[in-house]
């Protein structure tokens, strides 16, 4: 899957074979993995956030977590897992992969280590478990990305940086819009919209000018702004034009890079999935779901829509069984896991 890679010296520890990690921009999940795909130990921490704290720092603060997931498993140490499987947010290029596998290496978690963007983790957990694995999955979360997978291991990726690199509608993408709507309309230099009433009373308050106040001042928290997302979904669904068109804009976005990235890898004439996931997608908001499969249908009708609620770490966790030549059953196992615990 376009993966760098750190080797070791043994293949499977005698207590874990996988460890592996799903960092996201809020949340980081790790879990020991046995061979047999029982779940030994698990942990949650907060954002993985490399270009905040710098690289060695965000791989610093994973160390706790694996700790913990150790602890979890009844170990008194972490073990030297077969493999360590890391899908990890904020780390978009290729170069960033190369950059985080030596400092993860370092660890000495495993006898070798892949590391991934996160969304190869939603894509793993989204196709089937046997033969060639191939697909496109989108993330819609706090930002938007897309990745695919083709045959002979071709992959399709995008910078998924943000605006610089042609990126819009991820959640913090539709808050600020939502907010830009609002904001003309209680002004008069936009059309007359619901936001501009609904907004302001998420938060308690009457207007636009006191919430535009109240986040500029910081008497509400940046972080609170992802609250408006929904607010803007709630709003679409009581008919406002404005918001609908916030709502299908963001459809939009979703079905061309997965029609991009099909069109890539030379799989828009065949059957394929199409993996939808992250808060956004997984919550499956009527007008955008199914505005989505409309636009899907059109333009790549071979696509096969499916929006996995998983937990991300499944897919870092498969993926690191299909480094160790795990047997079918594990696979099963770890599903069966994620399955009993959503």
């Amino acid at each position: 899957m376009g993966l760098t890679q750190s080797q070791g010296l043994t293949a499977h520890p005698p207590h874990a074979s996988v460890l592996a990690i799903d960092a996201g921009n809020s949340k980081t999940d790790v879990a020991l993995v046995g061979r047999d795909g029982t779940v030994l130990g698990t942990a949650r921490g907060g954002g993985f956030l490399p270009p905040v704290v710098g690289p060695k720092a965000a791989v610093d603060s994973l160390v706790p977590l694996v700790a913990r997931a150790a602890e979890a498993a009844g170990f008194d140490r972490p073990p030297r897992a077969g493999h360590v499987s890391a899908c990890l947010a904020n780390v978009d290029l290729p170069a960033e992969e190369e950059q985080l596998t030596p400092l993860l290496a370092a660890q000495g978690w495993g006898a070798t280590v892949t590391v991934a963007n996160d969304t190869f983790a939603l894509l793993r957990a989204g196709v089937a478990d046997d033969g060639e694995p191939t697909g496109v999955a989108v993330v819609c979360g706090a930002g938007i990305n897309c990745a695919g997978l083709g045959h002979g291991g071709r992959t399709a990726r995008f910078p998924a940086i943000g605006r610089i690199s042609g990126d819009w509608g991820g959640g913090g993408d539709l808050s600020k819009e939502a907010m830009w709507w609002a904001a003309r309309a209680e002004d008069g230099r936009g059309g007359p919209t619901l936001l501009a009433r609904a907004l302001p009373e998420h938060f308690g308050l009457t207007t636009m000018y006191e919430l535009i106040e109240a986040l500029h001042l910081g008497r509400i928290a940046p972080a609170r702004r992802h609250e408006l997302t929904p607010v803007l979904f709630a709003v679409a669904d009581a008919g406002d034009e404005i918001a609908r068109a916030v709502v299908a804009r963001q459809a939009e976005e979703v079905v061309t890079m997965a029609t991009v990235a099909l069109t890539r890898l030379d799989l828009l004439g065949e059957p394929t999935p199409v993996v939808l996931g992250g808060g956004v997608l997984a919550a499956r908001q009527p007008l955008l779901d199914g505005r989505v499969r409309e636009l899907l249908a059109e333009r790549a009708p071979k696509a096969d829509p499916r929006v996995v609620t998983a937990p991300p770490v499944l897919g870092a966790a498969l993926l690191g069984l299909d480094r160790t030549d795990a047997p079918a059953a594990a696979y099963a196992a770890l599903r069966a896991h994620y399955a009993r615990r959503r």
